[in-house]
């Protein structure tokens, strides 16, 4: 059975810094991309960043280009966002997915989510 799990949210004070990471286990399981979505209080889920495993392609939401950073250690098949300058608007669950092909764009598997807080 496929899983991922977060880690690494937590309390911060405007301006802060948090590094967020996804581990999948097993280790058999083979990635293809990886994203990271959030969900704050009524509202939708959005979409923050993605990565393809290969490390060749990064996306990244406009409301969090140039503040985060996504990244994956293939051999731990972990993948990691570090998110920089936080803002109270970046409250919200955060939650890590991934695909394990490159013909399904649907992100198949996800974490059960870590809650990012920033107070003002």
């Amino acid at each position: 059975q496929v899983q991922l799990v977060e880690s690494g949210g937590g309390l911060v004070h405007t301006g802060g810094s948090l590094r967020l990471s996804c581990v999948v286990s097993p280790r058999t399981f083979s990635v293809y991309a990886m994203g990271w979505f959030r969900q704050a209080p009524g509202k939708e889920r959005e979409f923050v960043a993605a990565i393809s495993w290969s490390g060749g392609s990064l996306y990244y939401a406009d409301s969090v280009k140039g503040r985060s950073t996504i990244s994956r250690d293939s051999a731990k098949n972990t993948g990691y966002l570090q998110m920089n300058s936080l803002k109270p608007e970046d409250t919200a669950v955060y939650y890590c997915a991934a695909r394990d092909s490159a013909s399904d764009p649907r992100y198949g598997y996800w974490g059960q989510g870590t809650q990012v807080s920033v107070s003002s």
